[in-house]
């Protein structure tokens, strides 16, 4: 089998529908497997992936995993995968019809390449924020990174919506930190960062336009508050990916409150915020961001 597509979710049965509809639709001639990786859901994941199963010929499984935490989700996939590639498909983003195809293709291309990332573009509920600077739009998954196949250097990086990996660099290669990633409600990322820099040191990282994906933006995240939020806490994942014994300095970042950021950034002296803030939470190019949000 070429690939398995791994959605990992978490209480979003309506997104994760419209998402396993984007892959019944796929043109792509080579076998393939859907596997949804349920965790701990407590709305009607089940029922949906169950649905599906019965009306479809193509491989879906489910898997219920009840540690939470993406990364632990994600691993969870890695391990139960056959496929040759394992592609990440976010659970709120609907994959293009030629999405399965062009990332097989790439990966076929050649065997040094061991994670491809494709073509994100926002899905807004309603319009896109008049005020989010150009600096900050990575903050919201969105990926455009060039208008043909080329390899991605470092610092550039993909983005978990729409990565994938050859599933045999992880028979060498520790998969996911599991310190790292979403758990519930908190923002924490990195974790895919971490693995491809990784993976960078044995394998090419390639980006393709030709295999994109529609990520949805709901209307709660925008605001300038969720904004913040979201730099808070790359903050402290930026702070956590560098160290490989963490828990402490985590608890410690974690527990410094949000209004502390919002003082420093509605503060007059704009000097001031760029040399406190940007020593801890983010860097330069997005402190500019923020600083257009608030003239």
């Amino acid at each position: 089998m070429k690939a398995s597509i791994a959605i990992c979710t978490h209480n979003r049965a309506a997104d994760l529908k419209e998402a396993l509809v984007s892959l019944m639709k796929q043109n792509c001639s080579d076998p393939y497997e859907v596997i949804v990786v349920d965790n701990r859901s407590t709305d009607h994941t089940r029922a949906v992936v169950e649905e599906f199963q019965k009306l479809v010929e193509i491989p879906i499984v489910y898997i219920y995993e009840e540690r939470l935490g993406l990364s632990v989700a994600r691993n969870r996939a890695i391990r139960e995968a056959a496929g040759e590639y394992v592609m990440f498909l976010d659970d709120d983003a609907v994959a293009s019809e030629e999405w399965i195809r062009g990332i097989v293709a790439l990966f076929d291309r050649d065997p040094r390449i061991g994670c491809v990332g494709g073509k994100i573009e926002p899905a807004w509920e309603g319009s896109a924020p008049h005020w989010l600077p150009q600096e900050n739009r990575t903050l919201y998954t969105i990926l455009d990174y060039a208008d043909e196949i080329v390899e991605m250097r470092k610092p550039d990086l993909p983005f978990g919506a729409n990565v994938s990996f050859r599933k045999s660099v992880f028979d060498t290669m520790e998969p996911f930190r599991e310190d790292l990633g979403r758990v519930g409600s908190n923002l924490l990322s990195s974790e895919e960062s971490e693995l491809i820099g990784r993976i960078r040191t044995r394998y090419s990282v390639y980006y393709t336009p030709y295999a994109s994906v529609l990520h949805k933006i709901p209307r709660s995240r925008m605001s300038r508050k969720w904004l913040l939020r979201r730099i808070h806490w790359q903050g402290v994942s930026s702070a956590v990916s560098s160290q490989k014994k963490a828990g402490i300095l985590l608890k410690s970042l974690v527990k410094m409150p949000l209004f502390a950021l919002l003082t420093i950034v509605f503060a007059y002296d704009k000097r001031k915020i760029f040399r406190n803030v940007s020593k801890v939470w983010y860097s330069n190019g997005q402190l500019r961001g923020v600083l257009k949000m608030y003239p």
